[in-house]
């Protein structure tokens, strides 16, 4: 990975914790911003994390883009999961690079760039999404963060079936992701791993009922409650606002007869 930023390059040019921008760097680009503008022609050949001053003399980084800062900043046409439930959905997959993965609900292509990102170079990400502008949307994403040549983009509806075999983890983000079960665990591997975001406890239990009745075991639910801290000296103390409830996170593990 370089270390010096190209023109061609993506660079988040951070302000503060509330105010940062996912830019491309181009010779001749100007970022417009309340702080006045930054020539990202100055970036070239620098180090991430160098620091840029705007026209008004305002101080910014140049730090290079993760996984958490693409999936706030890139283009949604869907509802995102957050990181906070990405990184567990990611945990406990338990996929590592080789492993391959089929996932269900493509969106916007936030969780099919995060389990890339962890089966590269020689895994691969089977992404399935019934909508095609949804996928269009995905493809560009996926290409702006770098990961496209791992994740295969397919249009297909996985309650009617999955038609990858001995997968390593099935990872859906459904509205009805107990249809999807059965499937599942024709596809998966002995010990394989499944894994269904919702938001609704409903969804949660229907999802348990069929996870119990077609040979999964294991099976726990979990949420992920996220809040920050404010640091300052004599002040410190949790944040008023937190990011709450998102949504439920099932786990299961499939047992061979």
């Amino acid at each position: 990975m370089e270390d010096k930023i190209r023109e061609g390059d993506d660079v988040l040019l951070y302000l503060d914790k509330r105010r940062s921008y996912l830019v491309k760097v181009e010779r001749d680009k100007k970022l417009h911003t309340h702080k006045g503008f930054l020539d990202l022609t100055e970036l070239i050949g620098k180090e991430f994390g160098t620091r840029i001053h705007s026209s008004k003399g305002v101080e910014f980084i140049a730090f290079r883009p993760t996984i958490r800062d693409y999936v706030f900043k890139i283009s949604r046409r869907t509802q995102i999961i957050y990181p906070k439930d990405i990184a567990l959905i990611v945990f406990f997959s338990g996929i590592r690079p080789g492993s391959r993965v089929v996932e269900g609900g493509t969106g916007t292509g936030a969780l099919a760039a995060a389990l890339a990102n962890y089966v590269k170079p020689s895994g691969r990400v089977y992404s399935y999404e019934i909508r095609e502008e949804f996928i269009e949307t995905a493809a560009k994403n996926l290409q702006r963060i770098g990961v496209i040549n791992y994740v295969e983009l397919k249009k297909g509806d996985l309650a009617e079936k999955i038609e990858e075999k001995d997968v390593d983890a099935v990872i859906l983000d459904l509205a009805t992701p107990w249809l999807v079960v059965p499937h599942a665990y024709n596809a998966l591997k002995g010990s394989g791993i499944f894994i269904s975001f919702s938001p609704t406890i409903d969804q949660v239990v229907k999802t348990t009922e069929a996870l119990l009745k077609n040979g999964f075991a294991g099976v726990e639910t979990f949420e992920s409650l996220f809040r920050g801290m404010q640091i300052e000296k004599g002040r410190t103390r949790p944040e008023t606002l937190m990011t709450g409830h998102t949504g439920y996170i099932t786990f299961a593990r499939k047992a061979t007869v």
